[in-house]
């Protein structure tokens, strides 16, 4: 699989959207995908690191060198519209020109993780890819694509992009897919219970951190040591952060703080930290991974709406944004969390509830599985099928995670298949791609409620397809028992990767059953 990933860095942008896409695309590479970024040269473009990770970079012209083509007549162009350094024209046909020359013609997948294109772009840069991705969170503009993923968490959910994306487009959309490095799952796993005490803070405001939040801490911290409440802090800043001397003065004047730079073990951090103060975007995942309860900062407006529902949610103490009695606000926050350990621990556990650490694992799992699932089929089994089921479905792996794991006899599962077939209560489909049946679905029918079972066959274990096969099964639904609304599935604890299938198709777990409430 061939991709290409179209997102810039630069200090009015940040670095979010190429560290996101860079774990993403190193996820893609550990399944055997080829992938390639462009990148305008903004200053701060980090086209320097995206090459030390081992992947190429087709870096387009300067903002001052790239002589935007003349805006044509277009709907309102996107708030963020200057971000990209051109036209929008121009960046569309300087991306062409990157991909052709890049060798890259027709890939598989398009990412554009962009708050400066819409679907005009898009539209433009259609006909030179097989299919596109775009990842957002501001859902304030149309996109033209077929896969969209907003990992941040809102009241909305996928309902804020109704009208924005074609019918055909599949939303991924909350912190379940949050696109974080493995060593947070790592981290994650080797965890060791919160006492809500607050010995070790970590400070993190971002990359460049413009307003220089990190500065209105070392002022909270400065504060509550002359009170005689001294902290142990962990001060992280990036590459482009412009103050750097000074703040080295700064935390070194101040008992018990380090500064650390353009750090590679911010997973580590995290899970020795006792409170982060920090920014939204994508290290507010981050935190959650590892249970780090935060004081949380929205640094842009982009962050605003996922850091009041983090607030809403009691996962986190969002003071608001930058502004001259930020420091005020953030010494309350420090004060208060230091006298209530019961809140830290609250507000660890539901920030664990809310990110797994695997949101990039479940991405690139759709990004492989979509082409794959598009030439998928049912169809009503026949008589000729008996045996071939029966084959499947005495599979080693399927059998483990089956409701009856023990294998079948022929002779029995014959007398089993003739009678499905016979029952008008009962539907047994084969889903097919291409010549090949990649799964087996069969629903009881009860009144006005159907029980799925279902598996695939060996040769499509792993391939991402699940969600796409439940999906055709339960549109098989509607379409054919008009009386029915619910669909209800069992699935075993220890079934990971069927849980996950039924999830991603939309069922909703209640108690121990997995249901889909089918729409009139």
């Amino acid at each position: 699989m061939k991709v290409v990933i179209r997102c810039d860095a630069a200090p009015a942008i940040g670095t979010g959207h190429v560290v996101r896409c860079l774990t993403l695309a190193e996820r893609l590479r550990a399944g055997g995908a080829q992938v390639r970024f462009i990148c305008r040269a903004h200053p701060g473009h980090m086209a320097g690191a995206i090459a030390a990770r081992g992947f190429a970079v087709g870096l387009l012209p300067a903002p001052a060198a790239a002589n935007p083509a003349p805006a044509q007549a277009e709907p309102p162009a996107p708030a963020h519209a200057a971000w990209l350094g051109a036209g929008w024209q121009q960046d569309a046909a300087d991306t062409l020109a990157a991909m052709a020359e890049g060798g890259d013609a027709r890939p598989d997948w398009l990412i554009v993780d962009h708050y400066g294109i819409d679907a005009a772009w898009q539209r433009a840069v259609r006909p030179a890819v097989q299919r596109l991705m775009v990842i957002d969170d501001l859902a304030d503009r149309p996109h033209d694509c077929d896969l969209l993923l907003d990992q941040n968490l809102a009241d909305a959910g996928a309902a804020r992009y109704a009208g924005l994306v074609p019918p055909h487009c599949q939303l991924l959309c909350g912190p379940r897919y949050a696109l974080l490095r493995d060593e947070f799952a790592q981290a994650r796993a080797a965890l060791a219970p919160r006492s809500g005490r607050l010995q070790r803070l970590l400070v993190f405001i971002g990359g460049a951190d413009l307003h220089d939040e990190t500065g209105r801490v070392l002022d909270a911290l400065a504060e509550l040591h002359a009170a005689g409440q001294p902290l142990a802090a962990d001060v992280v800043v990036g590459a482009a952060y412009a103050a750097h001397e000074a703040l080295a003065a700064r935390c070194a004047a101040l008992p018990g703080v380090r500064l650390h730079r353009q750090v590679s073990n911010m997973a580590e951090l995290m899970a020795g930290a006792d409170l982060a103060i920090g920014a939204g975007g994508g290290a507010m995942w981050e935190r959650c991974s590892v249970g780090l309860p935060a004081i949380v900062l929205a640094v842009a407006g982009n962050q605003r709406p996922g850091c009041e529902a983090m607030g809403r949610a009691g996962a986190a103490l969002y003071v608001g944004g930058p502004g001259p009695d930020s420091g005020a606000r953030l010494l309350a926050a420090l004060r208060l969390a230091c006298a209530s350990p019961w809140l830290l621990q609250h507000l660890a556990a539901a920030s664990l509830a809310l990110v797994d650490g695997q949101g990039a694992a479940r991405v690139a799992r759709r990004l492989a599985a979509l082409p794959l699932a598009a030439g998928l089929r049912l169809r009503p089994a026949a008589a000729a099928d008996c045996d071939a089921v029966w084959a499947w479905r005495n599979d080693d792996t399927v059998r483990r995670h089956s409701g009856d794991s023990a294998a079948l006899p022929l002779a029995a599962h014959r007398q089993w298949y003739a009678g499905v077939l016979a029952d008008p209560e009962r539907q047994l489909l084969l889903a097919e791609i291409g010549a090949e049946v990649a799964g087996v679905l069969r629903y009881d029918r009860k009144q006005n409620q159907a029980t799925i079972s279902v598996y695939l066959t060996p040769a499509f274990l792993g391939k991402g397809i699940g969600p796409a096969l439940l999906e055709q099964g339960s549109a098989w639904v509607a379409r054919h028992w008009a009386g029915v609304d619910t669909i209800e599935a069992l699935v075993r604890p220890q079934n990971l990767a069927s849980a996950e299938a039924f999830a991603t198709a939309g069922f909703s777990l209640e108690f121990d059953i997995y249901r889909l409430r089918i729409k009139p």
